[in-house]
C-alpha cells in the first residue's frame, strides 16, 4: 500500500491547484492502482483508496465521472462511499452502471429511487435481488418502460402493492400484460384480474407463451366468467321483453332505475333485455351469465353501466332460484366495491368480441 500512501501530498496539491486535465489523470493512476490489486487488498485498503477518490471526484467533470463507474462498477470490492456518490450522480451516464449491478445499500437504493429520473428508475429495474419494498417505489414512480422492465425481471421480488399497480396499469397497455401474466409469482386474484381485463389478442399471446401448466390455468380462468356461467337453465324466449325493453328505450332511454324497478317486480326477461341493450351484449349471453352461480358477471355489466349497488343487489336477488344470504351479499358488495368501471368495461368488450354484437 506504499504507492496510494505516497500519492497524498500529490493529491492534495492536485485537488488545491491542479487543472482539469490534472484531475483526471491522477484519478485514472489511483483507478488503476487499485483495479490493479483490488483482489488482494483487505477492508482498511479499499478504505484508503474511498478516501483518495472520493476526495478527487467532488472537483472532476461528468465525463471523467462515467468513466471511473464503467471501470470500477464490476468490482465486488469497490470502494463503497464512492459507489454511493457515483449511484447518486443525476447524470444517468454517470450512475447508471453503479445502479445496474454494483453493490448498493438499501438507503441507497431507496433514496435514488424515491429522487431521481426516469432513466435512475429504468437502471435499477433491471438489478438483481430488487426488494420488496423498491420495488413498490419504483413501479410507483415509474414510467411505461420501466413498469414493462421490472415486470421482465424475474429476479426481482415483487410486492403484492407492486403486482397490484401493474395489472392495473396493465388495463392500458398489452404489452405489460402479457410480461406482468408470465410472472410466475403474481397472486392468483391478481392473475385472474389480469386475464379478464386484457384482450382477446393479449389472452392469445399469453396461452402461446406460457408453460403448459399456466396454460390450463388461463383456460380455466378465461372460461369461469364464460364457459362455466353459461347456465344449464332453460332457454327463455325473450321477444316480447325485448320489444317492451327497446320501445322503452326508443321512447326516453332506459334508466338504471328500470333494471332496478324490473328485478324488483319478478320481471327477469325484462330485466335482462334491459341489461342486453345498455351493454350491448347480446340478450342469449347475458342470459347465460347471468344463469351462472357466482355474481360476477352481474357485478361486471353493471359497473360497465355505472349502476350502484342497491340496483345491483336487485339483480342479484332476481336471478332464477336466487335466494343469497347477507353473506353472499357482503361477498359481492365487497367485489363491487373493488371492481373498476375500466376493468368491467373490458371485460364487456371481451364478451362482445368473443360472442359477436349481433343478434
Amino acid at each position: 500500500m506504499g504507492a496510494p500512501a505516497s500519492l497524498l501530498p500529490e493529491l492534495e496539491d492536485v485537488v488545491q491547484h491542479g487543472s482539469a486535465e490534472k484531475r483526471a489523470e491522477t484519478l485514472r493512476r489511483i483507478t488503476g492502482l487499485f483495479l490493479e490489486g483490488a483482489k488482494a487488498f483487505n477492508d482498511e485498503h479499499v478504505a484508503l483508496f474511498d478516501d483518495v477518490i472520493g476526495c478527487l471526484i467532488e472537483e472532476i467533470e461528468a465525463n471523467v465521472l462515467a468513466e471511473l463507474a464503467h471501470r470500477i462498477a464490476p468490482v465486488s470490492n469497490a470502494p463503497a462511499g464512492v459507489v454511493s456518490k457515483l449511484a447518486r450522480n443525476d447524470d444517468i451516464a454517470v450512475a447508471g452502471p453503479m445502479l445496474k449491478g454494483a453493490a448498493l445499500a438499501d438507503p441507497d437504493l431507496m433514496y435514488i429511487a424515491e429522487t431521481k429520473s426516469q432513466a435512475h428508475l429504468l437502471a435499477l429495474s433491471g438489478r438483481h435481488g430488487i426488494s420488496e419494498a423498491l420495488s413498490e417505489i419504483i413501479v410507483d414512480r415509474g414510467d411505461r418502460d420501466v413498469a414493462r422492465s421490472i415486470a421482465t425481471n424475474q429476479q426481482a421480488r415483487l410486492s403484492e402493492g407492486a403486482f397490484t399497480t401493474l395489472v392495473k396499469r396493465a388495463e392500458q397497455d398489452g404489452v405489460l400484460a402479457e410480461k406482468v401474466g408470465l410472472r410466475t409469482d403474481i397472486p392468483p386474484r391478481l392473475f385472474r384480474q389480469l386475464l379478464m381485463q386484457a384482450s382477446d389478442v393479449v389472452q392469445k399471446r399469453l396461452l402461446a407463451q406460457a408453460k403448459p401448466e399456466t396454460q390450463a390455468e388461463i383456460r380455466r380462468v378465461l372460461a369461469k366468467v364464460t364457459d362455466e356461467v353459461a347456465a344449464k337453465a332453460a332457454p327463455r324466449n325473450y321477444a316480447s321483453a325485448l320489444t317492451t325493453v327497446r320501445a322503452l328505450h326508443k321512447e326516453r332511454k332506459l334508466t338504471e332505475a328500470d333494471v332496478a324497478e324490473f328485478a324488483k317486480t319478478g320481471k327477469y326477461e325484462e330485466t335482462i333485455a334491459a341489461l342486453a341493450t345498455l351493454c350491448a351484449v347480446p340478450v342469449e349471453v347475458v342470459d347465460r351469465l347471468m344463469s351462472g352461480e357466482r355474481a360476477d358477471p352481474v357485478l361486471i355489466l353493471a359497473r360497465s353501466a355505472g349502476f350502484g349497488w342497491p340496483t345491483v343487489r336487485e339483480v342479484i336477488s332476481a336471478r332464477p332460484g336466487a335466494k343469497p344470504t347477507g353473506q353472499v351479499l357482503d361477498a359481492a358488495f365487497e367485489n363491487f366495491e373493488r371492481l373498476t368501471a375500466a376493468t368491467a368495461q373490458r371485460v364487456v368488450r371481451f364478451w362482445q368480441v368473443r360472442q359477436g354484437t349481433g343478434e
